[in-house]
């Protein structure tokens, strides 16, 4: 043994290979999904041929054509115009309605979840009260009452919506501080909200994560089902809800006014949930 070596060296460690990360399937196909609606949300004059409120009484309901390719509806309005605008709205609708709800659920759960006993006793009894009663009712119940249109729309959601992310977060909480590192943090002095949320919450937060894609999906058809009822977006603005409710009257005659717009309803929603799955099968979180 040479002069200066330690008697139980360690070996050295051979270099290995890295692993690539696979991404899933799911999620590869969601963020393509997601960043063509973000394209449409974000520049929809670069991509709508004609204006989308402009009145053209020489085309009223005119079917799919070169001239429109997804027809007209019944004060002469380029439909395909109408529903590439309605991706910026329906697209606001999917994050305001849900980025208030995440922030604020996650917050709370957070505290709920790291001091427990009483504090969780009265949020487990808020969330059964919450849960009684179906999501879509309660929010059109607020809505009934404040008035329609979309400021009072994200009230709603926001009155309601934070309750889940709270209990998946909560639920979460309760594991985490229970491990070691919860309890090395407590030894060297840091206080509960360092604790709290600088070091449990990143490894809380990842179910709160996936059911936001989800969320905003679900978010998108209570905007358009709001404003299909009326009591969301308001004509004559450029809204996948708002568009099908306008071609109801005309559904066998001019089947292309509900069609497109439900058909970008589909694809923008297919999109958020097969995100939300392949989050979730990288995150190894359970749903």
């Amino acid at each position: 043994m040479s002069a200066g070596a330690l008697p139980f060296e360690p070996a050295k460690a051979t270099p290995t290979r890295r692993r690539k990360l696979a991404l899933p399937g799911a999620l590869i196909a969601g963020l393509l999904i997601l960043a063509f609606s973000l394209t449409l949300a974000f520049f929809p004059s670069l991509f709508a041929p004609f204006d989308p409120l402009k009145f053209d009484y020489k085309a009223i309901l005119k079917p799919p054509s070169l001239a429109h390719p997804f027809g007209t509806d019944n004060f002469g309005r380029d439909m395909l115009s109408r529903t590439i605008h309605a991706y910026t709205l329906d697209m606001q609708i999917a994050f305001f309605a849900t980025i208030v709800p995440m922030l604020a659920g996650t917050a709370i759960g957070t505290i709920v979840g790291y001091y427990g006993g009483l504090l969780e006793t009265l949020f487990g009894r808020l969330v059964d009260g919450v849960i009684t009663f179906p999501f879509i009712v309660l929010v059109i119940a607020i809505v009934a009452v404040l008035g329609p249109g979309l400021a009072n729309m994200y009230v709603a959601i926001g009155l309601v919506g934070w309750v889940f992310y709270a209990r998946l977060v909560a639920g979460e909480m309760k594991v985490q501080k229970r491990l070691d590192y919860a309890d090395a943090g407590r030894v060297m002095g840091y206080g509960d909200m360092r604790i709290a949320f600088r070091h449990l919450l990143p490894n809380a937060v990842s179910p709160a994560l996936v059911y936001w894609m989800t969320d905003m999906a679900l978010c998108i058809l209570l905007g358009t089902s709001l404003g299909y009822l009326g009591l969301g977006a308001q004509p004559p603005a450029a809204e996948w809800g708002v568009l099908i409710a306008g071609g109801k009257n005309f559904f066998t005659t001019a089947w292309w006014i509900s069609i497109f717009p439900g058909i970008a309803i589909v694809l923008t929603g297919l999109g958020f949930s097969l995100l939300g799955n392949g989050l979730a099968e990288l995150m190894k979180v359970k749903r």
